[in-house]
């Protein structure tokens, strides 16, 4: 018989013993403005049948990515994913493994895992990589605590070209801790004086690259300032394949990269699960959370892999964990590692290009649309364009007339002030049929 513990007195007893007085007290740390004031119009029972109808509407009221053109980016991104990624992460042998704490019979998970590192490692000019974390937000977030670790610092300087959904992940932890953080306001142009920021009491300082405007940042007087000043850079991206054209954040001085995978290997997904990346130097690796796959050799000289380094929260010394993320994106950074694998350094190239080539075609579409204007003097995919209006109102007109335009990025951050910008993104996927029915309908509306 199925037990389901929610009856008035099971409630009772777990409120009780956890010293609340109500279910409200268990969501005391969400901002009253993010509750709903009333429950949602959805009916309080159903069949399974009726569910599946009343969602299947719901989700009709949304227009599919794979529908209309699709110029949406901030951190989720439209790209082309080999079948054969998908063909072999639903292997069994991947699919069902989990936790790989016994290494003579996960070789093959420990072995994915190295070299997923390896890669990222690569690609971010860095010297070791972790074997994942959730996403590029909490990735930053356990960045943040890194740093405090090895400065024995805690104030956090976030720049105004970082996603708005990074910093909030990063206030939110820090908040908890009650570790300082100075946040410089949303900067479109990337015109910031990030420098003066920087002083003997700073841990250190997050910079996007390309921001979330889209936005290319020299990291090296950043750095040069931080090293000064004994603080640490952290360098976020949230487009992956931009390191496939664009300068390293290693090569420019970065002591940890950090940023989203999701556009090798894995699709939009609804928003998630994606796959974090995270990048340090060697001198800091006893500090870098989550899992770590080393390469050894067993009693014969064999080669083989292990976990190493890991000292995680739900091991034996809890006080010494790094990290208090207790899992890391296996299958995620599995299928970033397969799509990885198939691009090499030559397709991973030659796609970033392709990706470039089509943002400045659709850049320069757009510019030609009256009332619009392009903010960016250097992008990868990814720029911002400031419109006659409201953004989101044109967003959500471009969606009824057949385009999904992009995002406004008041969408990202309310209030701050920016409410006629769209960031809009191009990848390999848009054609030229797309960027010109984008930039028709545009001409519509202006």
């Amino acid at each position: 018989m199925r037990f389901l513990p929610l009856t008035p007195d099971n409630r009772a007893e777990m409120l009780l013993r956890i010293g609340a007085t109500g279910i409200d007290d268990l969501y005391g740390d969400v901002p009253r403005d993010k509750l709903l004031a009333k429950a949602p119009n959805l009916p309080r029972h159903a069949s399974e049948i009726e569910v599946e109808r009343t969602l299947g509407r719901m989700a009709e009221r949304n227009i599919d990515a794979r529908s209309a053109p699709f110029f949406v980016g901030c951190g989720a991104y439209k790209h082309h994913i080999p079948a054969s990624v998908d063909h072999l992460i639903q292997r069994s042998e991947f699919l069902t493994s989990y936790t790989p704490y016994q290494p003579e019979i996960a070789q093959g998970t420990l072995q994915m895992l190295f070299e997923f590192q390896t890669q990222v490692a690569s690609l971010t000019a860095m010297e070791v990589a972790n074997a994942s974390m959730y996403d590029g937000s909490t990735g930053t977030a356990e960045a943040v605590l890194m740093a405090h670790r090895l400065t024995k610092r805690k104030r956090t300087v976030l720049s105004g070209g970082l996603h708005p959904h990074y910093g909030e992940v990063v206030r939110t932890i820090s908040r908890m801790a009650s570790d300082d953080v100075v946040s410089l306001p949303a900067d479109p142009t990337a015109s910031e004086n990030i420098l003066d920021q920087i002083d003997s009491s700073t841990s250190c300082v997050v910079v996007q690259s390309p921001d979330v405007f889209g936005n290319l940042r020299d990291l090296r007087p950043i750095a040069a300032k931080c090293q000064a000043q004994g603080a640490l850079l952290i360098a976020v991206f949230t487009e992956v394949v931009s390191l496939g054209l664009v300068e390293a954040p290693g090569a420019m001085g970065a002591d940890i990269v950090v940023g989203e995978g999701q556009s090798i290997g894995n699709g939009l997904n609804f928003g998630g699960p994606y796959v974090g990346l995270f990048a340090t130097r060697q001198k800091y690796v006893r500090q870098m959370p989550g899992r770590l796959a080393g390469e050894t050799r067993d009693a014969e000289g064999r080669r083989g892999f292990v976990l190493t380094l890991s000292t995680r929260e739900q091991h034996i010394r809890r006080e010494k964990a790094t990290s208090n993320i207790c899992t890391n994106s296996g299958l995620c950074a599995l299928a970033f590692s397969i799509h990885m694998s198939l691009l090499g350094q030559a397709g991973l190239q030659k796609l970033a290009r392709v990706n470039h080539a089509n943002a400045v075609k659709l850049a320069d579409l757009l510019a030609r649309v009256p009332n619009v204007s392009v903010l960016n003097e250097t992008f990868f995919n990814e720029f911002t364009i400031r419109i006659k209006g409201s953004a989101a109102r044109v967003i959500e007109d471009l969606a009824e007339r057949g385009v999904l335009g992009g995002v406004p990025f008041s969408r990202l951050a309310p209030g701050a002030g920016h409410d006629d910008l769209i960031v809009v993104a191009s990848t390999e996927m848009n054609t030229q049929a797309d960027r010109t029915a984008y930039a028709a309908a545009l001409k519509g509306l202006m």
